[in-house]
């Protein structure tokens, strides 16, 4: 509305470069995103496209709201609660209630978890069973979204393994069994979405992985990377900045395969076995061993040649799964990596002990990050190559001495970004968001990853969004209660969902869109309403 010369001096590249770097304090070493085109436009982006304007908030549940997944379509999207429904919604320009299911009469206490299948005509929904307040039994349900037929149903232990789609028909699910009082062994299975017999509590199953847990630490929160996704244009999440420490710590160690020396594994660890029993019974273990840390030495000890070496190399990786675990004690303080080969992607063929000798009882991981802290939350990028993870950090130089006393964890959470293709930490880590409760009774906070943007909850209130790139905090939005879940829209991610424990899903769109949505029609001109009315 201004004269060339004025309108050229407010689109400046100095000025917004200026401006830039003082309104989103962000450090001058940062150099401007690789696919801006000026920094008037990265301003604006950053500005207007971010959702943090409250549009509509959804009521329907009558507890608190637990848990969001969308479709890949962005039609639709569910959501789960401790009302112990999952409820299905139309994602229109207002969003409705296409349906919602009732899991009571299947002896759930709530509901938890919900996942799209790849062409999005099943939904994955994840429960916990009614029972004594210790119990860890859960269910995963598998619901048609043609006529929203409850199609099977498979057991999963402990109830937070959460389970997750493998392919567009066979999800995986977790099962436990106890070995010693704090030793015990996860077993993964995938089961077929479709079930081949009449009975819906009959299952289609097949033995994907059996894993040994040390220091009553359980495998939980399963999730799968497409690594054909990888080479997939993403944003630059590491430019311009110094490599990130490496955490892959294979399985491969001469620790953990049992050392060097002639014979067979297993005859090296019963010599070993016995001299370490030999030596106690003497009185010779120093220092003097707890039971709990006596337990542990055994069961590693036990372990050793009896454990299936990962695959060598990752080349043939079809998909990996991920899941959280732990080898100090029960709080998740690891993530677990193991690859899945394209010979494992079906129920087909041997049910048991597949690709195992008769010594090989478990398998081990192919690679595993140690955060050092109480992991909460995690998420994939769109393009499956960067996770996410939402951590609340031990003290520094804290010692695990008891399994069942964990270190105190940060009110702080810290998001950490790790690329799994170079298998390094790839960023420092977000912060912004808090929690408050203790490591007893901490709770997973579910986060969310777009092409430009990552979302997470938090206890204190209030959802987060932060640019991937800038890694700076861009916005806070405001709920009654603790915020458990944000997820963008897969289509646009200038819509984010988020859901509270106060028992609403708001939605939240970005300025640019808001002003779109609201514009007025365009009248007609007045010479063609002049000209039709002297028509009639």
């Amino acid at each position: 509305l201004v004269c060339r010369q004025w309108q050229a001096v407010s689109r400046d590249e100095f000025l917004w470069r200026e401006q830039f770097y003082r309104y989103y304090q962000v450090a001058r070493d940062v150099p401007r995103h690789p696919a801006a085109t000026s920094w008037y436009e990265e301003f604006r982006r950053l500005y207007d496209t971010v959702p943090c304007v409250e549009v509509q908030t959804l009521r329907e549940h009558a507890d608190q709201v637990l848990h969001l997944s969308f479709s890949h379509s962005g039609y639709q999207f569910a959501s789960c609660s401790k009302d112990c429904t999952v409820k299905i919604w139309n994602n229109d320009l207002t969003i409705s209630l296409l349906h919602s299911a009732d899991m009571r009469p299947y002896n759930w206490s709530y509901t938890q978890f919900s996942q799209f299948n790849q062409d999005d005509s099943l939904l994955l929904a994840s429960g916990v069973f009614l029972g004594p307040h210790n119990s860890s039994s859960g269910e995963i349900a598998v619901i048609s979204l043609d006529n929203f037929a409850l199609l099977s149903r498979v057991r999963n232990k402990p109830y937070d393994v959460f389970g997750c789609w493998l392919t567009e028909t066979s999800l995986i699910s977790g099962n436990l069994h106890r070995i010693g009082d704090i030793t015990s062994c996860s077993v993964l299975w995938l089961n077929n979405a479709f079930q081949d017999v009449e009975s819906e509590n009959v299952n289609v199953v097949k033995r994907l992985f059996k894993i040994q847990n040390l220091n009553a630490s359980t495998i939980r929160t399963v999730m799968v990377a497409d690594c054909s996704r990888f080479d997939s244009p993403d944003l630059l999440l590491d430019a311009g900045a110094p490599p990130g420490r490496v955490f892959d710590l294979g399985s491969d160690s001469e620790d953990e395969a049992g050392g060097p020396g002639p014979g067979p594994a297993p005859a090296r660890t019963k010599e070993g076995l016995r001299r370490f029993l030999d030596g106690l019974l003497d009185g010779r273990a120093q220092p003097q061993l707890s039971e709990h840390a006596l337990e542990t030495k055994v069961a590693e000890l036990l372990a050793q040649g009896r454990t299936k070496p990962p695959e060598q190399g990752m080349a043939n990786a079809h998909k990996l799964l991920i899941f959280t675990t732990g080898c100090l004690t029960y709080s998740p303080h690891q993530i677990g990596i193991k690859q899945i080969l394209p010979h494992q992607m079906t129920t087909a063929g041997p049910v048991l002990g597949e690709g195992r000798g008769s010594d090989a009882f478990f398998d081990a991981l192919d690679h595993v990050i140690d955060v050092h802290g109480h992991i909460i939350g995690m998420g994939l990028s769109p393009d499956n190559r960067y996770l996410y993870v939402n951590s609340r950090a031990w003290p520094s130089g804290s010692v695990v001495a008891d399994p069942m006393q964990p270190p105190p964890i940060a009110e702080e959470i810290d998001l950490l970004v790790f690329d799994l293709k170079t298998m390094r930490e790839a960023k420092r880590a977000l912060r912004a968001h808090r929690a408050y409760t203790p490591h007893d009774e901490c709770f997973f906070i579910f986060l969310d990853v777009s092409r430009d943007f990552v979302a997470s909850g938090a206890e204190d209130r209030h959802g987060y969004i932060w640019d991937r790139h800038y890694n700076i905090c861009l916005a806070k939005l405001r709920h009654q209660d603790v915020v458990n879940s944000v997820v963008f829209s897969p289509r646009e991610q200038e819509l984010l969902l988020t859901a509270s424990d106060d028992a609403t899903i708001k939605a939240w769109r970005s300025p640019r869109t808001v002003r779109i949505h609201q514009a007025p029609r365009p009248r007609p001109y007045p010479f063609i309403s002049w000209f039709g009315s002297r028509r009639r």
